[in-house]
């Protein structure tokens, strides 16, 4: 057998460096535009307006469902400001829609509706931290504040304090080694509490040292800065992230070291992809920035609901079409990241069938946990689909498996649309330190994950 022949029946995936000369230039180029969208859209809410700044601009208008829609029309639908459905219509109403669906929420520390407390001359914000989290990893950090509060008269006032230069930032502090023997003894998930991540915002007193003189000055700075009380912050939604920005990492700037990677960096790939299409595509176009995710995808802006069923209805409706045809004809790749082999951390992964740096997309076909829990685990005939799809495009691609069969494991969105009696199957980049504070993804697997995008646009 020669050596070619021996290439034909073995499948060793190479990097995306050895197969496409020169694709680190496309991809340094991409990411720029990816790299100012994560610095930018670090929460749920900051991701819509991003999403509708830009599909304004290429021409998107919001959906009415009053309206019949046409082959190349380009639409959106914001859903609650936290999730956000955009659409091109396809040729032929009757080919169903290839759907795109990310979601946009990430870990991170929000804070309680009663949160803002003074002891020991120190201000602090009570937090409630959303989303599977490594407590013990956003000590010690430099936090901003994103969100909305809703004044009394119903005004929603935008918050975004930490992210330029000149502002403050806000800190959860952690204890001092020297004295840290208790804390030692503690497992490593417990090396700080729930109740433990209190955010401090301030320690100068209004006019003197008497009780919650502290609190009441930070009372007085946000009533003449923002005009509002102690009872507004109870109506707000508040959160606190990473305030540092994008940071390119390695010698080669290979890998971009970012907050929210997952699931932000498959959103803006849909994204670019969508925006990009050059001609109307024969299957409607769809893609969903999805909220929730991370808690269960539970509540009106989650994939529980039924806001996606609904916006396809309607979009039906508006053409004329069979709703349970259109989406017996519809697939949808839930983009969402996978976790990437660390050789580190090597006992807590199956080498064999882990995704690698690098490499291309990871084509998961199920996740869950263990006994495959959770899954919707895609058929062999979607996957292959899937992958002819990519092959055809010289999409580089993967397979991945987010570790051990008995270590734990993840789930997607995957399941809420499989619910819908719709084709599914996850695809996304994969990453390093998955739900820290600070995740790391290469450069051309983001950009991998543009073309795959495009190409699944083109799917018949």
């Amino acid at each position: 057998m020669t050596k070619e022949e021996a290439k034909k029946l073995l499948h060793n995936p190479k990097t995306s460096y050895s197969r496409h000369k020169g694709i680190e230039k496309t991809a340094e180029d991409y990411c720029i535009g990816y790299k100012s969208f994560i610095n930018d859209a670090k929460t749920e809410r900051d991701a819509v307006r991003y999403a509708i700044d830009t599909a304004t601009k290429n021409g998107f208008t919001p959906f009415s469902s009053k309206k019949a829609y046409k082959a190349g029309d380009k639409i959106y639908y914001n859903n609650r400001n936290k999730s956000i459905i955009l659409a091109v219509a396809g040729v032929n109403a009757e080919a169903g829609a290839n759907i795109i669906a990310s979601h946009i929420d990430a870990p991170r520390i929000d804070l309680k509706q009663r949160a803002l407390y003074e002891d020991s001359g120190i201000s602090f914000f009570k937090t409630h931290y959303y989303g599977g989290i490594k407590k013990y990893q956003w000590s010690a950090l430099p936090l901003a504040l994103h969100g909305v509060i809703i004044k009394k008269d119903g005004t929603p006032l935008d918050i975004c304090i930490g992210e330029d230069e000149n502002d403050p930032v806000f800190y959860i502090s952690d204890l001092m080694p020297h004295i840290g023997k208790d804390q030692f003894d503690r497992k490593l998930g417990e090396g700080i509490l729930g109740e433990e991540l209190n955010i401090i915002n301030g320690s100068m007193p209004f006019e003197d040292d008497e009780d919650e003189s502290v609190k009441l000055n930070i009372l007085r700075i946000l009533n003449e800065k923002y005009d509002i009380t102690e009872l507004d912050l109870i109506n707000a939604e508040l959160t606190a992230v990473p305030s540092q920005k994008t940071r390119d990492v390695g010698f080669d700037r290979s890998m971009i070291a970012a907050y929210a990677h997952d699931d932000r960096v498959c959103a803006y790939p849909s994204m670019t992809a969508l925006f990009g299409l050059d001609k109307t595509p024969e299957s409607t176009a769809v893609i969903i920035l999805a909220d929730k995710e991370e808690i269960g995808s539970y509540g009106v802006t989650g994939l529980t609901s039924d806001v996606l069923r609904h916006f396809l209805m309607d979009i039906c409706v508006s053409r004329s079409v069979s709703y349970t045809n259109f989406i017996r004809n519809s697939t949808c790749m839930s983009a969402d990241v996978g976790g990437a082999y660390d050789p580190t951390f090597s006992s807590a992964y199956e080498a064999k069938n882990s995704a690698y740096l690098a490499k291309g997309v990871v084509v998961t076909k199920y996740t869950g946990s263990r006994g495959k829990g959770g899954s919707s685990d895609a058929s062999a005939e979607l996957f292959g689909k899937i992958t002819r799809c990519f092959d055809a495009a010289e999409v580089d691609w993967q397979t991945g498996e987010y570790g051990k069969v008995d270590q734990g494991g993840a789930g997607t969105v995957a399941s809420e649309i499989a619910m819908m009696n719709i084709d599914v199957i996850d695809v996304g980049v994969p990453i390093l330190s998955m739900h820290s504070p600070v995740e790391l993804a290469s450069k051309v697997d983001i950009y991998t994950m543009h073309l795959a995008s495009a190409a699944f646009f083109a799917l018949k």
